[in-house]
């Protein structure tokens, strides 16, 4: 069903790379999830008035929520695939976000609702009747809900979409509530014991949950997120794969939308090539990475020492004790000035984020112990530098 829907409504479906079509994959999500969700809604309705079921009730209205959700999906979508202008010249990609986030407020909204009406079911209990049409028609929309988990999985995963994503995982939530809902007439009717009310606070609870789920999973990129480890060893091999590139460091990426990221990074050269031969180099990988990747890159160059065997031994050196005290440290702009009582050795040290502000003076000062055990002649001149990217 899925492939049958992908390949009828979305022109060029295969070249999720484009804007025109991840936002024709948004349209197509948000379209049939209004649709389901509006038949989820008032079969639910019509089944929580029949049984007089709170938690029933709660969980139509919830679909119902997941309609309008679908709705701000839809116009989330639409929007973010407006052109930079002036005042947005990195385009309006993260209104997909907003809209997100909008979202997750109105299913927490709906979840608080039913939440004070199951308190209210807990105080003053009404009898439940039990219906084997009510209960087929709950079973049906658990399938339809599981099928709308994985069609949103399917396409998020296809374009890269966490809203989709998030959609997928409050579809697979509203599963496990209806089966709560099920579970608590079934209890009922065989054992005369109505916990109606205390199953419609379990709802209500998941359903809260999986908005601040979804809230959570849209602020990341708003706020602003490491670098995904993937799409760092892609950046980083990318640029190091082309010929006069020795190594790279200092990726940065900015996201501006889900298709729209802006990077920076900083190339090493070697120092005794023509400095304009480098500089056509990293204009050509820079051209190559929106061609490529769709990332505006911009790359700083950074000349190193390839030559002098003396630099390359100490900064070996000088490496293997950083790595003693930590594995995860990492140094580059290894240089050294020369002094007649002093050595300086000038390096950057990329640090995770575990390392505060206060644990750094010490670990500068380890680091000296060091490298001074190497040669009592050797300051260092140490910079330390964060990594962006996120831990795999």
């Amino acid at each position: 069903m899925t492939e049958f829907l992908v390949k009828t409504f979305v022109k060029d479906y295969e070249h999720t790379e484009e804007a025109t079509v991840r936002t024709a994959y948004g349209v197509l999500a948000s379209m049939v999830g209004i649709l389901c969700n509006l038949l989820l809604f008032g079969g639910k309705l019509l089944v929580g008035l029949l049984l007089r079921s709170v938690s029933v009730m709660a969980d139509a209205f919830n679909n119902l929520s997941d309609a309008a959700s679908s709705v701000i999906g839809f116009i989330g979508v639409k929007m973010a695939e407006k052109p930079a202008d002036r005042e947005h010249p990195f385009g309006h990609g993260r209104l997909e976000y907003i809209a997100a986030l909008i979202v997750s407020f109105l299913v927490i909204e709906v979840g608080f609702t039913f939440f004070k009406n199951a308190i209210a079911k807990i105080r003053t209990p009404e009898d439940l009747s039990f219906s084997l049409l009510s209960m087929l028609i709950l079973l049906a929309s658990v399938a339809v809900k599981l099928w709308l988990s994985f069609f949103n999985k399917n396409l998020g995963n296809r374009v890269n979409s966490t809203v989709m994503q998030a959609t997928a995982a409050d579809a697979l939530g509203d599963v496990v509530t209806t089966l709560a809902t099920m579970g608590s007439i079934l209890f009922f009717r065989f054992t005369g014991i109505n916990i109606d009310g205390y199953v419609g606070l379990v709802v209500s609870l998941l359903v809260m949950w999986a908005g601040v789920g979804i809230a959570r999973d849209t602020l990341e990129p708003l706020i602003g997120q490491s670098v995904d480890p993937k799409l760092y060893r892609e950046i980083t091999d990318f640029v190091e794969g082309y010929d006069g590139i020795l190594g790279s460091h200092d990726l940065i990426v900015h996201n501006y939308g889900p298709t729209r990221s802006l990077a920076s990074i900083h190339a090493e050269v070697p120092n005794n090539v023509d400095i304009e031969t480098s500089h056509e180099i990293i204009d050509r990988i820079e051209r190559d990475a929106v061609k490529k990747l769709g990332i505006f890159l911009v790359i700083h160059m950074d000349p190193v020492e390839t030559e002098d065997k003396r630099v390359a031994d100490l900064k070996s050196r000088v490496l293997a004790a950083i790595r003693e005290l930590d594995p995860s440290l990492t140094l580059h702009d290894f240089r050294i000035v020369d002094g007649e009582q002093q050595i300086n050795l000038i390096f950057d040290v990329v640090v995770p984020f575990t390392y505060g502000e206060q644990e750094r003076p010490k670990l500068r000062s380890a680091i000296e112990e060091r490298v001074r055990a190497l040669d009592e002649r050797f300051h260092c001149v140490i910079t330390f530098d964060n990594a962006f990217v996120a831990e795999d």
